[in-house]
């Protein structure tokens, strides 16, 4: 019988018998002093620091009677904690329960939340396209009023400048025609439609008739026949060369060419080969004649011609053209 109860004792012993982080943990959560909760607790030596001597075993009542005491209190400890552990696990059950309700009422507010946030990206997309389309509205709008202005300004611009021509009004026809052409420009890609169509035609012939009508105008004042040469430059001419400048480049290059051949005829007839101041000796005399040539257009004809032509340059180049021309053969 007391080897059994040894062997329980054992036992007991070995099942308090609790791992070392484990019971530093419980130190560390519930620090204490008393030697019986100690992990080497020692019965022996325990009994031996209450009754040192046997004098002290006359207190052996009281001190038995402190450890019941003891021993009550911690049992009902352990039944407070057992009851606590038994209450705190209905308590638990009742939270998972409520949040379990929580998660399935913010659940529903979420899938809510997500239904609204769709309806307004739907919404937004909407007045998105609807923004476009009227973006798109606004800029084809202003592009018609602007192409309507242009248009008017093409057709009036282009009745004045028939009537302009007629009348020979070159120093307006000098600005109107770069506006009228510059217009155009705009409506290139429109040439298939037949009124556009007709008021380039109208422009172009506008622009022929121009050009010829100051042809005959210098082929006038400057004759190819005759060395009769007018007296002096005229606003009429002076505002055709402006018109010149924004038609065709061939007709700069005909006004040109027919004013220096005016302008140099004499010296074609002056310094032939049969005539004594030919010869090279003389060549002074044509030094002295073409400067007095150059002068002359500088004091009648330099405000005429624009000074982008270059014309005193071009007329000493043809010069030195005609002078190797007579000498070459």
């Amino acid at each position: 019988m007391e080897e059994d109860e040894l062997d329980l004792a054992d036992e007991l012993e070995a099942a308090l018998q609790l791992a070392p982080e484990v019971q530093l943990a419980i130190e560390q959560v519930f620090p204490s002093q008393d030697p019986l909760d100690r992990a080497d607790f020692n019965a022996v030596e325990y009994i031996n620091t209450l009754f040192p001597t046997e004098q002290s075993l006359a207190n052996i009542d009281d001190v038995v009677n402190k450890i019941k005491l003891k021993i009550r209190r911690l049992d009902d400890n352990i039944r407070t904690v057992v009851r606590g552990q038994t209450n705190v696990g209905q308590d638990g059950r009742e939270a998972l329960e409520e949040a379990q309700k929580a998660i399935q009422q913010l659940f529903g507010k979420i899938k809510d939340i997500k239904d609204k946030a769709e309806k307004s990206e739907q919404m937004v997309k909407e007045i998105t396209r609807d923004i476009k389309q009227l973006d798109h509205a606004k800029r084809h709008l202003t592009t018609s009023i602007t192409t309507l202005n242009h248009l008017h300004m093409l057709a009036g611009g282009v009745d004045s400048l028939e009537a302009m021509t007629r009348r020979r009004q070159y120093g307006e026809v000098a600005n109107l025609l770069q506006g009228v052409v510059n217009v155009l420009e705009h409506f290139n890609k429109y040439m298939g439609i037949p009124q556009i169509r007709q008021l380039s035609e109208r422009v172009k012939a506008a622009q022929n008739e121009l050009g010829q009508q100051i042809l005959a105008d210098f082929e006038e004042a400057f004759p190819s026949q005759g060395s009769k040469r007018a007296g002096g430059p005229s606003n009429v001419l002076r505002d055709a060369c402006l018109v010149a400048n924004v038609l065709d480049p061939r007709i700069k290059q005909e006004i040109i060419k027919k004013f220096i051949k005016q302008h140099l005829s004499e010296y074609l007839v002056l310094f032939q080969e049969n005539q004594d101041v030919a010869w090279l000796d003389k060549i002074d005399r044509r030094y002295a004649w073409i400067k007095r040539q150059l002068v002359d257009y500088e004091e009648k004809y330099v405000r005429m011609f624009p000074a982008e032509w270059c014309m005193t340059e071009r007329i000493a180049v043809d010069f030195c053209h005609i002078t190797r021309s007579l000498h070459c053969c």
